[in-house]
C-alpha cells in the first residue's frame, strides 16, 4: 500500500510539473493526489461498486485540495488537477476507442458506458467537494493564524 502511495504521489508530482504548478505547491498537491488514490485502491479492493469508489476519491480529493487552496493562499486548481491524474479512467478510455476503431460495438458500449460511469462519478465527487462553503474551510486559516 505504501508504494501505490509513492507511486501516485510521483505521478501527481510529475503532473504537477506538466501544469506549471509552482515548486512549493508540488509536494502538498503529491501527498493529496497519494490520499486520492489511496482511497480509490483501497475502496475498489473492498468491493466497493465503481460509483462508490471513484465518487468517494474524488470528493476527498477535492476537499484535501481545498484545505490546501485555504493553507497556502493558492487556487484550488493547483491540486486539484494533478491530484486527480491516477484516478482518471485512462485504460477504459483507451480500450473504449480501441473497441471503437476495431468495430468490436460490444466491447465498445460495456467499456463506453463503465468509463463514462467513472467519469460522472469522478465529477460528481469534485462538484460536491467545491460546493462545500468557503465559510467551513476559512476557519482552517484562522486556525493556522493562532
Amino acid at each position: 500500500m505504501i508504494i501505490q502511495f509513492l507511486v501516485a504521489m510521483v505521478a501527481t508530482a510529475a503532473f504537477s510539473v506538466l501544469y506549471s504548478v509552482p515548486r512549493k505547491n508540488i509536494l502538498p498537491g503529491a501527498v493529496a493526489g497519494g490520499v486520492g488514490w489511496i482511497i480509490y485502491f483501497t475502496l475498489e479492493k473492498a468491493g466497493a461498486d465503481t460509483i462508490v469508489y471513484a465518487f468517494t476519491s474524488a470528493f476527498f480529493l477535492g476537499v484535501i485540495s481545498r484545505i490546501c487552496a485555504v493553507l497556502f493562499k493558492t487556487p484550488v486548481t493547483l491540486y486539484l488537477l494533478p491530484g486527480i491524474f491516477p484516478i482518471v479512467p485512462g485504460t477504459g478510455i483507451y480500450y473504449t476507442a480501441y473497441y471503437f476503431f476495431m468495430n468490436d460495438m460490444a466491447s465498445f458500449a460495456k467499456n463506453a458506458t463503465e468509463t463514462t460511469k467513472i467519469a460522472l462519478a469522478i465529477s460528481f465527487g469534485i462538484i460536491f467537494a467545491l460546493s462545500i462553503p468557503h465559510g467551513v474551510f476559512s476557519l482552517l486559516s484562522k486556525l493556522k493564524k493562532d
